[in-house]
């Protein structure tokens, strides 16, 4: 009997570290540029425990895959395909299929986004709508997903007015990023051209797009709105500004309603190089926030959040041991960062110090042409 006994607990042992092993690994997907070094979009295996990872597919033919999402119930990716074109319709949405048992994607069809160079796309909660920001034109279109995941033409297409300060790089509107609020209700889109946050009621049934009775918030001239995120709680929400490299916080009041309650710099104290600050995203604990910083800086920048307030305390800059990181992303554990640097052709993998919030090299990087977007699927 105490053999058998044994011999169970061994079995039982055996079998929690393979789940934990399963649980430990998840799928990395990689968009990127195609101009360069890169085919498509590439699929990793990517362990959250260790750091380790393993090439596992590329998804090829498909042009200019710059940013992903990734469908609530994770069996699809739609990517743009970040292109300019005038005698025809402009960028495109390409829809997948992903085999989680693979670890592979399989094209669907392709839609047009309704404008020129789309950079940036998101899905809502019920995964029937893809809404997407088409930079060079100044446009946001919200498409319908159909019920095997492919995509169907745009239902509603904003085109934002306007001009900025800066007239080299604000001559016209340049939608960055398309952030549903929480409850899906309210849409709020960075426009780098305009220095405006529109906001904007959506219609969860229809797909339909109309102005929010608080329709934008405005930033300071020539800040260059790019990325937006919520914090955890949903009481506060952080937007990067590229040409300022600052972040402007705001208390969110709910139905839409932004008040500005802080602006600092992202970037390292005394740098006075080039500024293009990127990427911006809250720890999942809600404690930390980090930015993306290219130019010559090549940095992310580190910030303590005040849980009460939600304003940001500097905690320190790490170098991106790389040129112009574009998006970052933490892992499904939040145990590693990883940053896409653009012209270096890698992604750096650092470890994630949880108390402090202080990241550090470990040593492995994954070696990919042109990296832009890090997404994930579990």
């Amino acid at each position: 009997m105490k053999k058998i006994t044994v011999l169970f607990a061994l079995i039982c042992i055996s079998l929690f570290a393979v789940a934990q092993k399963n649980t430990d690994e998840h799928y990395l997907l990689a968009g990127t540029y195609t101009s360069g070094k890169s085919e498509g979009i590439y699929i990793y295996k990517f362990n959250s425990q260790t750091g380790e990872y393993s090439y596992v597919s590329t998804a090829k033919n498909v042009s200019n895959p710059s940013y992903l999402t990734v469908s609530p119930d994770e069996k699809y990716v739609y990517a743009v395909n970040e292109n300019h074109n005038d005698k025809q319709s402009g960028g495109e949405v390409t829809s997948f299929s992903f085999d989680k048992k693979t670890g592979t994607l399989t094209r669907l069809n392709q839609q047009p986004s309704a404008g020129n160079d789309p950079c940036y796309i998101s899905i809502t909660k019920s995964g029937k709508f893809v809404l997407v920001g088409n930079y060079s034109s100044g446009t946001a279109s919200v498409l319908p997903v159909k019920k095997d995941g492919s995509l169907d033409t745009a239902v509603s297409v904003i085109q934002h007015e306007g001009s900025g300060v800066n007239s080299e790089r604000q001559e016209g509107p340049h939608v960055h990023s398309t952030v549903l609020s929480k409850d899906n209700n309210y849409v709020f889109i960075s426009d780098l051209g305009i220095d405006k946050i529109m906001i904007y009621s959506f219609d969860t049934k229809k797909g339909n797009l109309t102005p929010a009775p608080t329709p934008y918030v405005e930033v300071e001239p020539g800040a260059g709105p790019r990325h937006f995120e919520f914090h955890p709680n949903n009481k506060f929400a952080y937007l990067m500004e590229e040409m300022s490299g600052s972040i402007s916080v705001f208390a969110y009041k709910g139905k839409g309603q932004l008040d500005l309650l802080q602006n600092i710099s992202a970037l390292p104290p005394d740098y006075i190089g080039s500024v293009g600050s990127a990427d911006i995203h809250v720890s999942a604990d809600g404690k930390f926030l980090y930015a993306s910083n290219r130019g010559e800086s090549n940095t992310i920048a580190i910030f303590s959040i005040n849980q009460q307030s939600g304003e940001l305390s500097p905690a320190g800059h790490q170098s991106t041991l790389g040129k112009t990181p574009r998006n970052f992303n933490f892992d499904p554990s939040g145990n590693f960062l990883l940053v896409a640097n653009q012209d270096s052709d890698n992604i750096i993998i650092f470890k994630r110090d949880k108390t402090t919030g202080l990241l550090s090299d470990t040593g492995k990087k994954i070696e990919i042409g042109n990296p832009v977007c890090i997404k994930w699927i579990q």
